[in-house]
C-alpha cells in the first residue's frame, strides 16, 4: 500500500490525538462519511490502524511490528524512491553494513551494479540479492534466524558485528518519535543495529515519512547519532529543528502531492 497524503495526515491525527470516530475524522479532512471509512479500511488492512464501532484507534500496542509482507508492500514507491537516492551515494569498493528491513532490501536491489563492495548483513533476503552480484563479496552475520522476516538476531551476532569497522552503517527503523529518539520492536535486533552503528564510519537512517511520529517499545539511538537521514517527503515538525540541531544531513527524494481530494 502507498499512502496518499491524506491517509498520512489521517494517520498523523490519530497518533497525534488519540481515538477518533469516523464523523470526526470526516469534519477535519472536509470529505464525506464514506470517503474517511474506505481510507480507514484500507490502513486497517494494512496494519496500521484498529477499527471499533464508529471510530479508529492505533494498534493495540507499541510492543509488535506490522507483519513482514505487509511491510514489504507499505510505501513501496517511496521506499523505491530513497532506495535510489541511498544508492546513488554508495561509491564503489566501499565497506557496509547493511541491517534488517525492507527499505534497507530495497537498497540492496538498487546496488546490484555496483563494483568492489564488501556487503556484511543479517538480513539472508539482502545476502541473496546482494550475491547474485558477482563483483560483490557478501558476509553473513551468525546468529538466530527470525521465521518471520530473515533477520538474524541474537548475542553472537553482536559479536559478529564488533569484529568489523565499515566505511558505512545502512540502517532502517520502525519509529521516529518527537524527542529524537529512533526506536524499533525487538530488543534483540536493535542490539544488533546498536553495534553496526558503534562499527560503522558513517550511519545513514533510510526511513519513509510514515516513520516520523510513529511510536515502537526500544530506544536504538538517537538522531545526532546519524550521518545522513533519506526519506521520501520534507519530515513534519518538530523533526525539522531536530535534524538541523543533530546537524544531520537530510536527502529528501521527492515532495509528496497536495492533499487528495
Amino acid at each position: 500500500m502507498n499512502l496518499n497524503p491524506r491517509h498520512t495526515q489521517l494517520l498523523d491525527e490519530v497518533r497525534a490525538h488519540g481515538p477518533q470516530t469516523i464523523e470526526a475524522l470526516a469534519e477535519r479532512f472536509g470529505v464525506t462519511l464514506q470517503t474517511v471509512r474506505r481510507d480507514v479500511q484500507r490502513l486497517a488492512e494494512a496494519g496500521l490502524l484498529a477499527r471499533f464501532h464508529g471510530g479508529v484507534r492505533l494498534p493495540g500496542s507499541t510492543t509488535e511490528n506490522i507483519a513482514y509482507r505487509q511491510r514489504q508492500a507499505l510505501q513501496a514507491e517511496a521506499k523505491q524512491r530513497i532506495a535510489r537516492a541511498v544508492a546513488a551515494r554508495v561509491p564503489n569498493g566501499c565497506s557496509l553494513i547493511m541491517n534488517i528491513g525492507t527499505t534497507i532490501e530495497a537498497v540492496a536491489r538498487e546496488l546490484q551494479r555496483h563494483r568492489g563492495l564488501r556487503v556484511i548483513t543479517n538480513n539472508l533476503h539482502i545476502a541473496s540479492l546482494m550475491s547474485t552480484n558477482p563483483d560483490c563479496e557478501v558476509i553473513v552475520a551468525g546468529g538466530q534466524v527470525r521465521a518471520a522476516d530473515q533477520g538474524i538476531v541474537g548475542e553472537a551476532t553482536v559479536d559478529f558485528m564488533h569484529q568489523f569497522k565499515v566505511d558505512i552503517g545502512l540502517i532502517g527503523i520502525s519509529g521516529i518519535e518527537a524527542d529524537g529518539t529512533l526506536r524499533d520492536f525487538d530488543y534483540r535486533e536493535v542490539k544488533v543495529a546498536r553495534a553496526i552503528v558503534a562499527q560503522s564510519r558513517q550511519v545513514w537512517l533510510a526511513a519513509d515519512h510514515s516513520k516520523f511520529n510513529r511510536p515502537a517499545m526500544v530506544e536504538l539511538a538517537r538522531l545526532d547519532e546519524l550521518d545522513v537521514l533519506f526519506t521520501d517527503a520534507p519530515p513534519p515538525d518538530p523533526f525539522n529543528a531536530l535534524i538541523e540541531q543533530s546537524h544531520v544531513e537530510c536527502v529528501v527524494t521527492a515532495e509528496r502531492e497536495a492533499l487528495a481530494s
